[in-house]
């Protein structure tokens, strides 16, 4: 069929129709990109010439994404993720603003009100019979090098067998995940275990989209990060661990040079001592950079629905009544 109807008078009117834009009420800003989004689809039908079978598979596709709540776990590996991230990077460069550490995507694997400790903390509940002990630690500073006393770190991590707890019901309450305070030099110590890099489920709804591009749904190892303090621009960013094999190909488009780091493996029972642990384990560094900033809504992290957040805002707001 090499019919194409999309810009006749028939279909405009009737996009027009469909996204609402003949009618009172409703959102304006919802109208205009419906209309763009149901346009920019149905161009696509007329260009590729899409049979009603191919549409009704990708509708029971879209179907199996949603029961799967896998939306999330596709979105940044369509590289949406990223996209938003050199989108803010672009206002950033056209503002003239500089400096802290390069932010890249938070994934959908956050939990909301994780346990909040003051300059220590123990990520791992040890119970991972395979978890290699990691070291993590760092100092919060400005742009100025001068170090932020008390800026809240928080960290979330999957196990060694690529699992996050909250997501996996195997694990504890919040273990591999904890919120740390920093100290009166801007510091940040954690004992944890060495994450593991994982895949996207077999045959997953997403599993099934990527291997239709042709590619894989594997991340490398890798560490988030919510940094912040007041006066300063929130930062949303991750580590990757040096020498995993999908550290410059993950499915999520996350590695940035700047984010990647060395996992040095020290066997010296001495420097495990200064630490209190006992050798071997592996040490992993990682100093933030926090830009400065006036501006309120930049000194927290931007708004998306979380697992939790509702059920951890309202514990902290009853506590304070």
């Amino acid at each position: 069929m090499t019919v194409k109807i999309h810009d006749t008078p028939d279909v405009q009117n009737f996009l027009r129709a469909v996204a609402g834009c003949d009618q009172q009420g409703g959102n304006e800003r919802a109208k205009q990109i419906l209309h763009r989004l149901l346009s920019d689809v149905y161009r696509l039908i007329d260009d590729f010439d899409i049979s009603p079978e191919e549409f009704w598979s990708a509708v029971g596709l879209l179907n199996e994404l949603g029961k799967e709540s896998q939306f999330g776990l596709l979105a940044p590996g369509l590289g949406f993720d990223h996209y938003l991230d050199m989108r803010m990077d672009a206002a950033d460069e056209q503002a003239g603003l500089s400096g802290g550490t390069p932010r890249t995507i938070e994934g959908p694997l956050y939990v909301a009100g994780a346990p909040e400790v003051e300059g220590f903390a123990r990520l791992d509940d040890g119970s991972d019979p395979d978890g290699e002990v990691m070291w993590l630690t760092g100092q919060v500073h400005d742009v100025n090098g001068q170090p932020i006393p008390s800026a809240k770190v928080e960290i979330w991590h999957c196990n060694s067998k690529g699992n996050y707890s909250f997501f996996d019901p195997s694990q504890s309450d919040y273990n591999l995940r904890r919120t740390i305070i920093a100290d009166a030099e801007g510091r940040y110590r954690a004992r944890s275990i060495i994450p593991s890099g994982y895949g996207v489920p077999a045959g997953s709804p997403t599993d099934q989209v990527l291997k239709l591009l042709g590619r894989h749904g594997q991340r490398p190892a890798h560490i988030h990060f919510f940094v912040s303090a007041p006066g300063h621009r929130h930062l949303t960013t991750q580590i990757n661990l040096a020498g995993d094999e999908y550290t410059w190909d993950d499915f999520a488009f996350a590695t940035r040079e700047e984010l990647v780091v060395d996992a040095t493996r020290i066997e010296d029972a001495a420097e495990a001592a200064k630490r209190g642990l006992e050798a071997p384990f592996t040490e992993v560094v990682f100093d933030v950079e926090l830009a400065p900033t006036t501006d309120p809504e930049q000194q927290s992290r931007h708004k998306r629905p979380r697992a939790l957040e509702d059920e951890a805002m309202a514990k902290r707001d009853s506590a304070r009544a």
